[in-house]
C-alpha cells in the first residue's frame, strides 16, 4: 500500500479518536457532576486503578502496556482538570522528585502549586487551597523522611495513594567541577550520595537545603554545585557534572498522596496507621500480636517520639488489607485494647514498587 494511502488511513483514525475522546470526556464530566452532588471525591484511586488493569487486559499490542498506561493517565488527567480544576499541592520549586511524582500519578493537564515545606503541603490541603498534596514518605536507601511521619500526628487529613519514584540523582553546576566550592541538596539526597562526596568532593562544604530544586536555583550562576535530577538540569540551564551519583542502584522513593478522605477497597490495598502504647510492661509486644492473630501482614514499622512527653513515642504500621475490610477491623478493634491512642491514616491501592 501507498504512503499517501496509509497516511489517509491514519488520519481517518485521528478523526475517529478525537470524537471518541471528546465523548468519553463528556461522560466524565457527568460522572464528576454526579460525585459532586452525592459530596463524593473527583479523584478515586480505586477507579484509575480499575481502568489501568481492565486497559493491559485489553491491550492486544503491539503498544507497549507503559505506552498504553501513559497515554490513559493523560487522558484521565484532562478529565480531572476539566470535572473540578484540580489542584495538587508538592515540595517545590519545580523539578523536585516530589514534582515529578505528583506528575506522574495525576498527569500533566492538573494544576500544580509548589510550596516550600512538607508543613506547608499538609496546610495547603487542609485550609483548602488545594485539593491534594503529594510528601515523600520514605527512600530506599536513606529510610524514612522523618518530618512527614511527624505532620500525621497533628492533622487530619487521610492517605488515599501512594507512588513509588525510580531516582537517578545528578551534580550539576555553572561552573567547572575543579571550580565548585559548595554543595547543595536537600538531606535525604546528600545522604544517598553520601560516599560519592566522600570520594570525589572530599573537602568541599555540604549544605543541606529545603529541595532539590532550590538547589538547582541557587547553582544557576554561582560556584555552588546542586545533587538533582536530569529535570532540574534542563530547567535551570545547569551542566551535568556527573550523572547516578547515589550510593546504590536500584534507589526508590516512596511518595503519599493526602487528602480529606481515603477511598474504597479494591482488593489489593494498604492500610497506614499510628498508634501510641499504653504504659503497661509487654504492651508493644501485646499490640502487634494481636494484628498477628489476626492475619495481618504488617509491612513496615517506624518510631517517633511523640513530642508530647519524654520517651513515649508513636508507632507508624503498614500493612495489607483495607480499613474496612471485616477482618482488618476485626484487627484494629483487638489493637486498641492496647493502644492509648489509635488512628488510622488511610487505605489505598497498593502501588508497584
Amino acid at each position: 500500500m501507498s504512503l499517501e494511502k496509509l497516511r489517509k488511513q491514519i488520519d481517518g483514525l485521528d478523526e475517529e479518536l478525537i470524537k471518541l475522546l471528546n465523548k468519553r470526556i463528556k461522560i466524565a464530566l457527568e460522572i464528576g457532576k454526579t460525585k459532586r452532588e452525592q459530596g463524593g471525591e473527583i479523584y478515586v484511586p480505586s477507579r484509575e486503578k480499575a481502568v489501568f488493569e481492565r486497559i493491559a487486559r485489553l491491550n492486544s499490542g503491539p503498544l507497549p502496556e507503559e505506552s498504553a498506561r501513559a497515554i490513559y493517565r493523560e487522558i484521565m488527567s484532562a478529565a480531572l482538570a476539566l470535572e473540578s480544576n484540580l489542584k495538587i499541592a508538592y515540595l517545590g520549586p519545580p523539578a523536585t522528585f516530589t514534582h515529578q511524582a505528583a506528575h506522574a500519578k495525576f498527569g500533566a493537564s492538573v494544576d500544580y502549586h509548589p510550596v516550600g515545606t512538607i508543613t506547608d503541603v499538609f496546610s495547603a490541603v487542609e485550609h483548602g487551597s488545594a485539593d491534594y498534596g503529594v510528601v515523600p514518605i520514605e527512600n530506599s536507601i536513606e529510610g524514612a523522611v522523618t518530618h512527614t511521619f511527624d505532620q500525621f500526628t497533628g492533622t487530619t487529613l487521610k492517605i488515599c495513594a501512594e507512588i513509588y519514584l525510580p531516582v537517578s540523582l545528578y551534580l550539576l553546576a555553572s561552573v567547572p567541577r575543579e571550580k565548585i566550592t559548595r554543595v547543595c541538596s536537600k538531606q535525604e539526597a546528600i545522604g544517598q550520595c553520601r560516599r560519592w562526596l566522600s570520594e570525589n568532593l572530599s573537602g568541599v562544604e555540604i549544605d543541606a537545603v529545603n529541595s532539590t530544586a532550590l538547589a538547582a536555583e541557587m547553582a544557576a550562576g554561582s560556584d555552588c554545585a546542586a545533587i538533582a535530577s536530569a529535570l532540574a538540569a534542563e530547567l535551570y540551564n545547569l551542566n551535568v557534572i556527573a550523572e547516578n551519583i547515589q550510593d546504590a542502584s536500584g534507589n526508590t522513593t516512596r511518595f503519599l498522596v493526602i487528602g480529606r478522605k481515603y477511598g474504597e477497597p479494591t482488593g489489593e490495598d494498604k492500610t497506614s496507621i499510628y498508634f501510641g502504647i499504653k504504659d503497661e510492661v509487654g504492651a508493644l509486644h501485646d499490640a502487634l500480636d494481636a494484628l498477628k492473630i489476626s492475619g495481618i501482614n504488617m509491612t513496615k514499622i517506624e518510631s517517633r517520639p511523640s513530642k508530647n512527653k519524654a520517651w513515649e513515642y508513636y508507632f507508624f504500621v503498614d500493612f495489607e488489607g483495607h480499613a474496612d475490610s471485616p477482618h482488618v477491623t476485626t484487627a484494629l478493634k483487638a489493637l486498641a485494647k492496647h493502644c492509648a491512642v489509635l488512628n488510622v491514616l488511610g487505605s489505598y491501592p497498593k502501588a508497584e514498587d
